[in-house]
C-alpha cells in the first residue's frame, strides 16, 4: 500500500522547486563587483544616445533585439526616459550584444539599426530600435519596410545593408566592439546594463528590471 503522506510530500516538493525556480528567475538587487564593470567603455560620440549627453546619470544597456527580455526592458527604459530623463538627469546609451549562439538574425538587426543611423541620424535609429522590439521575431526581409515606416526611403539603406557584413564592413566592426566590451565585463545574457554617475562604481543591472527598481536605483543615485 501507499504511504498516506506520499502525495502531500509530493505536493510539498512541487511548490519548494516552483518557488526556488521563481527566486531565480526574479531579478535581484544589483551589485558592483559583478564581473568587471569598470571596463565599460568610455561614451563618445558613436553611441546612440536617449536623451541629455551630459546626464548625471547614463544607463549603458547592452542588448540583442531578439531576446524577449530585452524587449521588455527596453519599454521599460523608454518610459524611464521620458520621466525620470525629462529634467535632463538620466540619459539612455544603447550598445549591442547580439547572441549569436542562439539568435541567429541578432547580428543581421543591429547591422540594419546602424544602417538606419548612418544613412539617417541617431533620432532614426532609436525609431527603428522602437520598431524592431515592436514586431519581435522580426524576419529580415521586412527591414525595407520597417525603414520605411521609420521615414527612411530611397537606396542608401539597402546598399548600406548589402554591405554591411564582413571582417572589412565597419558597421560589423562597430556591433562586434560593443560585444567584445560586453563580454570583457562580464555580461552573459541579455539585457545587462550599468548605471554610472561620477565619483561612484558603476551598478549592475543583470536582466530586466521593472521601472519601479530601475527608478529607485536612479533616485538613490542623484540623492548621493
Amino acid at each position: 500500500m501507499k504511504s498516506p503522506y506520499v502525495v502531500p510530500l509530493a505536493i510539498v516538493l512541487g511548490g519548494i522547486i516552483v518557488a526556488t525556480a521563481l527566486y531565480v528567475a526574479i531579478p535581484k538587487r544589483p551589485v558592483p563587483d559583478v564581473g568587471s564593470p569598470t571596463l565599460v567603455r568610455g561614451i563618445d560620440s558613436t553611441d546612440h544616445i536617449l536623451g541629455n549627453p551630459a546626464a548625471k546619470i547614463v544607463i549603458v544597456e547592452y542588448s540583442d533585439f531578439d531576446c524577449q527580455y530585452c524587449k521588455t526592458f527596453n519599454e521599460t527604459m523608454h518610459q524611464i526616459i521620458a520621466n525620470e530623463g525629462a529634467k535632463g538627469d538620466v540619459a539612455w546609451v544603447f550598445r549591442h550584444f547580439p547572441l549569436l549562439e542562439i539568435h541567429p538574425n541578432a547580428l543581421s538587426h543591429a547591422r540594419a539599426s546602424e544602417c538606419i543611423a548612418q544613412v539617417a541620424d541617431n533620432d532614426t535609429f532609436w525609431k527603428f530600435e522602437t520598431a524592431l522590439f515592436a514586431n519581435q521575431p522580426v524576419d529580415p526581409a521586412n527591414y525595407g519596410t520597417l525603414a520605411k515606416a521609420v521615414g527612411v526611403t530611397g537606396d542608401d539603406f539597402a546598399t548600406c545593408y548589402a554591405n554591411a557584413a564582413g571582417p572589412s564592413s565597419m558597421v560589423e566592426a562597430r556591433i562586434l566592439k560593443d560585444r567584445q566590451n560586453a563580454l570583457d565585463i562580464g555580461a552573459k545574457g541579455t539585457p545587462y546594463s550599468l548605471l554610472l554617475a561620477a565619483g561612484k562604481s558603476p551598478v549592475v543591472l543583470n536582466g530586466a528590471y521593472p521601472y519601479e527598481a530601475v527608478k529607485k536605483l536612479i533616485d538613490e543615485a542623484l540623492a548621493n
